[in-house]
């Protein structure tokens, strides 16, 4: 079972990073007519969301078994 935790704990950041970026692509591509830069907010949405999940990892593998 640690390992599942230990696993989870560097794969759910991971997979935060992927969620986020391919989830701001499609909204690109969903809106065409605006040629906006979103450069600097897909970083920035990026880090915020990985470090959600990675603190919220955190928290869970402190309660005891």
């Amino acid at each position: 079972m640690e390992y599942l935790v230990v696993i989870g704990l560097f794969l759910n950041p991971i997979l935060a990073v992927v969620f986020c970026l391919n989830l701001i692509s499609i909204i690109k591509k969903a809106n065409q007519e605006k040629k906006v830069s979103t450069q600097k907010n897909t970083v920035w949405v990026t880090i915020s969301f990985a470090y959600i999940i990675f603190s919220l990892t955190w928290s869970f593998t402190m309660i005891p078994y």
